[in-house]
């Protein structure tokens, strides 16, 4: 059986929270005439919530209901929110398809040494499929995110941090969780992967740096483009020495002599 490469999506395809999403969220916000602009610091706080359309539940409270003329009937609530987040979701993705946001160093080219060795390849994300799939076609390109099973959105019941989405992942693909390596930015998408039994590698993104990462088999600020773009490693329980870049070897090794092997 092939090993498999799990990925989330914003944090570790491309820094897409502080320069895509909060923006796409408060522009949203000035379309519907909502009297809310998250800040900076405010959205990285939020970021503890799973999910675009739970952090936009956080609105519907009674004081912001009330000011803003907001329906207090609960399946009028979940519609409105629905109807926030599609929009949101459509200011995001053409964004993202504007060129504006830039895939993270080394994903593209560990992508395609995971590829070429006949590696598995997936996105577990709890962002919507639509700004998933738009996100992975920029950062890696049309050709290797055809290559890619796709798991995002409202697929699962528990958004991360709760296993879900790797589980449902693990089903879908057939993986052997002792053949996989996730990469995550966050401490809830560590969470979420080492809950599922997988080995999980950890590039920190705007929002994460200083989160707890305990149980990553590597901590790194990116994976690396050297020379101009070079990963540092901010902790390496396993012992890699990783020297600028992560590279498809690393992860072979992180899954033990046999698995990960080049077929």
């Amino acid at each position: 059986m092939s090993p498999g490469l799990l990925l989330d999506c914003d944090g570790v395809l491309a820094d897409t929270e502080r320069d895509g999403h909060l923006p796409a969220f408060n522009a949203t916000f000035e379309e519907f005439g909502l009297p809310v602009r998250w800040s900076q610091e405010e959205y990285g706080r939020l970021l503890a919530i799973g999910g675009g359309k739970e952090r936009l539940r956080t609105l519907l409270e009674p004081g912001l209901v009330a000011r803003a003329g907001l329906p207090t009937d609960e399946d009028e609530q979940r519609e409105l929110v629905a109807r926030w987040h599609r929009a949101k979701t459509e200011r995001y993705t053409a964004l993202v398809r504007s060129g504006a946001l830039p895939g993270r160093p080394g994903i593209a080219r560990l992508v395609a040494e995971a590829d070429a060795a006949g590696w598995r390849l997936a996105v577990a994300s709890t962002s919507a499929e639509e700004s998933v799939r738009a996100v992975l076609e920029h950062a890696v390109g049309p050709g290797l995110a055809a290559r890619f099973d796709v798991f995002a959105g409202d697929v699962v019941p528990h958004k991360k941090p709760a296993p879900d989405i790797y589980l449902l992942a693990l089903r879908e693909t057939g993986l052997d969780p002792r053949e996989v390596v996730v990469v995550e930015d966050s401490a809830n998408g560590l969470r979420a992967a080492l809950a599922a039994g997988l080995t999980t590698v950890v590039t920190v993104s705007s929002y994460t740096r200083d989160e707890d990462f305990t149980g990553a088999a590597l901590v790194v600020t990116s994976l690396g483009d050297p020379p101009d773009d070079p990963a540092t490693t901010l902790a390496d329980p396993r012992g890699l020495e990783v020297d600028g870049a992560v590279r498809l070897e690393h992860l072979q090794r992180l899954l033990g002599p046999q698995q990960g092997a080049t077929p």
